[in-house]
């Protein structure tokens, strides 16, 4: 039940609530990105952090929160991380919310 109660906390947030929404289509909201098509390799935390208007610490903590609900996961590349949305955390937590309710 634990696991699930984080996982509800880390939606109590307008930041981490905008990252998952636009990471459901990368391509418009991250277009920018050079290093690679963000639909395939992921979005960087950069360019995260630039959209929030938040400094890059304050994502990666976001991020971080969002990636121990199983929500994000990352693809790190060099030095680089690289985050996309989790569909099968984000449908399992779906599927248990419609049943606990």
């Amino acid at each position: 039940m634990n696991d699930r109660i984080d996982q509800s906390k880390a939606l109590a947030s307008d930041a981490r609530m905008r990252i998952l929404d636009w990471l459901k289509d990368p391509r418009l909201h991250f277009a920018q990105q050079k290093t690679g098509d963000p639909a395939e390799i992921g979005v960087c935390v950069t360019l995260i952090a630039d959209k929030l208007g938040m400094s890059q610490p304050t994502v990666s903590r976001h991020l971080e929160l969002l990636r121990r609900a199983d929500f994000v996961a990352v693809n790190r590349i060099g030095r680089w991380s690289y985050f996309f949305r989790n569909e099968a955390g984000l449908a399992d937590y779906r599927g248990w919310l419609n049943d606990a309710l």
